[in-house]
């Protein structure tokens, strides 16, 4: 299995497990054959990628047994040919949700493709955080390597991630906070550790908002632990790597630490008005919305929202997450 890390330098890291390593591998070899047996035409290439693709995913125990396994879903990246059209994508996710869900089975975890991409639509998007991780971080499963799929991809610095990618950070973990709340609260009915896994997920992401607003983010994980120096932030950082039933933190604790993270990123920089920002809110919801917010970064605009719900320490409102759904 071809595989480039996000970290240039090898460590020995406590939470690692061999036997989780051989599952990952062995997945990773099963689903790259059964893909390939597709044949599909308009596909070019298929990487791991998340945690276990950059070398950071976790290790679930067993409190019974003591057996290790998988914690996190396994997550792939799908590339097409680059004159491959929409049928040709629709194609590809279909094929490929089967896969995902024959191995889904196999492995105790959620195994995702992610929507078919074209080499454009990564150039495209290669400012994104989520693009960048991606080219450092991957695993070869099938099709060309991940070193020829990403070719067209500009590396960029990590200090030079845009003022937007702190936001949607914030946006997407806000979401996830009232979702656990939900949750803790009987109104939404989610299996497994939703709850621990977001208050962790929580507080890591205001963590990573706040180095990126400081222009300090650091691609491996580790290393944004000892740039930030925060407890919260190493303690949610041992349940990601480990986890446990207990969250890392009460849900108030998570709270404080995103409204902190919200505060700092807001001082970093401003949101601009313009007619694309406008466009594609009134072409997606069929609506101006608020008019204080109009033109603004649609993530803007729902993380205002955010904001007020997280304050207030309640649910998640419909309205509220049918655009977080839309727009994330």
């Amino acid at each position: 299995m071809e595989r480039e890390q996000a970290s240039g330098t090898a460590r020995a890291h406590a939470w690692k497990s061999p036997a989780v390593d051989r599952m990952v591998e062995d997945a990773v070899r099963g689903v790259g054959a059964d893909v390939a047996a597709l044949a599909l035409p308009a596909l070019a290439g298929v990487v791991l990628c998340g945690g276990y693709g950059r070398g950071e995913g976790g290790v679930k125990t067993d409190p019974a047994t003591g057996r290790e396994g998988l914690s996190n879903d396994l997550d792939f990246y799908v590339v097409t040919t680059p004159r491959a059209g929409r049928a040709d994508a629709e194609l590809i996710d279909r094929r490929l949700a089967e896969v995902g869900a024959a191995w889904s089975g196999r492995v105790g975890v959620d195994v995702d493709f992610s929507p078919a991409k074209t080499p454009w639509r990564l150039r495209h998007d290669q400012e994104r955080l989520m693009v960048q991780e991606l080219v450092r971080g991957y695993a070869d499963v099938a099709g060309r390597p991940g070193s020829e799929l990403f070719a067209g991809v500009e590396r960029r610095d990590a200090a030079d991630l845009p003022w937007t990618e702190a936001v949607r950070l914030l946006v997407n973990r806000g979401a996830g906070l009232l979702l656990a709340r939900e949750v803790a609260e009987g109104r939404e009915r989610r299996e497994g550790d939703f709850y621990p896994r977001n208050i962790a997920k929580c507080a890591l992401g205001a963590g990573d908002a706040r180095l990126i607003a400081r222009h300090g983010y650091r691609w491996a994980a580790e290393d944004r632990d000892a740039a930030l120096g925060e407890p919260l932030y190493s303690r949610a950082l041992a349940w990601k790597f480990r986890p446990a039933a207990e969250a890392p933190c009460a849900w108030e604790e998570a709270r404080e630490a995103w409204l902190g993270a919200l505060d700092e990123v807001r001082r970093a920089g401003r949101p601009r008005r313009n007619l694309a920002h406008a466009a594609r809110w009134v072409a997606r919801r069929r609506s101006a919305g608020e008019w204080r917010t109009f033109g603004f970064d649609p993530l803007v605009r729902i993380l205002a929202g955010l904001e007020e719900a997280v304050r207030r320490g309640g649910g998640f409102p419909a309205g509220l997450r049918r655009d977080w759904t839309v727009f994330q």
